[in-house]
């Protein structure tokens, strides 16, 4: 009998592991001068609230949606923000540098899934920034999975059309 392949959630060291990357990266955020001031007023809870997003995306359990308002909520977040391609592209650097600080996984088939996802979700927040913008507020909760790679525990009888694609 085979086993399901674990979540992205579960192989990224589950909510301890998502708990200090983003604690990790909401510090180097706030030292830094092009992204510091979009943060200056955050919640004291952002980085946890945070990884319970990014918990949900990945498989894990549903606490952000629970608490918090789910998908929606975040789009809310960033909506007349007005950010910068220039802005994103530090939260994902930073945030990079971070998954690396902390010890999250470093095999190619995690980081693809996690790069493709921080990819989306942070071109997703800039557009959604935007003044004007058209806000999709009932869009459902992303499901990141694998994607089509499969993952480092191929399974011959699980086979790679059992991965779950975003």
């Amino acid at each position: 009998m085979s086993h399901p392949p674990p979540t992205l959630f579960e192989w990224a060291g589950g909510q301890p592991a998502l708990d200090r990357l983003f604690a990790h990266f909401y510090a180097a955020v706030r030292a830094d001068q092009l992204i510091g001031p979009v943060f200056a007023h955050m919640d004291p809870r952002h980085a946890h609230f945070v990884a319970a997003f990014l918990a949900e995306v990945f498989g894990g359990p549903a606490a952000y949606t629970a608490e918090r308002g789910g998908h929606p909520n975040m789009i809310r977040a960033h909506v007349e923000r007005r950010l910068t391609e220039g802005q994103r592209r530090r939260w994902f650097d930073l945030l990079l540098t971070s998954a690396d600080a902390v010890g999250l996984p470093v095999d190619p088939e995690f980081r693809s899934a996690f790069v493709s996802y921080v990819e989306w979700g942070s071109r997703l927040a800039v557009i959604n920034s935007q003044p004007g913008a058209p806000v999709q507020l009932h869009d459902p909760m992303p499901a990141w999975g694998w994607g089509v790679v499969g993952g480092p525990f191929s399974d011959p009888d699980v086979g790679e059309d059992a991965s779950v694609t975003p």
